[in-house]
C-alpha cells in the first residue's frame, strides 16, 4: 500500500512511528492525544464515562 491511498489514521501512525524513531525532534512526548487517536470516539467515550462512573462510585462509599 503506497502513501497515496493511506487512511488519515495510518498517515497518523505512520508519523508518530517516524518521531519515535527520532525522540530529539519531539519535544512533548506521548500525551492525551496519542491516546485518544489509538482508542477512537467510541473508546474514548467509554474511557470518560468510566471515569466519572468511578469517581461517583469513590465519592459515595469513601466520603
Amino acid at each position: 500500500m503506497g502513501r497515496d491511498n493511506e487512511t488519515p489514521e495510518e498517515k497518523r501512525e505512520r508519523l508518530r512511528q517516524k518521531e519515535l524513531r527520532h525522540p530529539s525532534s519531539s519535544i512533548r512526548g506521548s500525551n492525551l492525544s496519542d491516546l485518544v487517536g489509538g482508542l477512537g470516539w467510541k473508546g474514548t467515550g467509554i474511557m470518560i464515562l468510566v471515569l466519572i462512573f468511578g469517581f461517583i462510585i469513590y465519592s459515595i462509599f469513601f466520603r
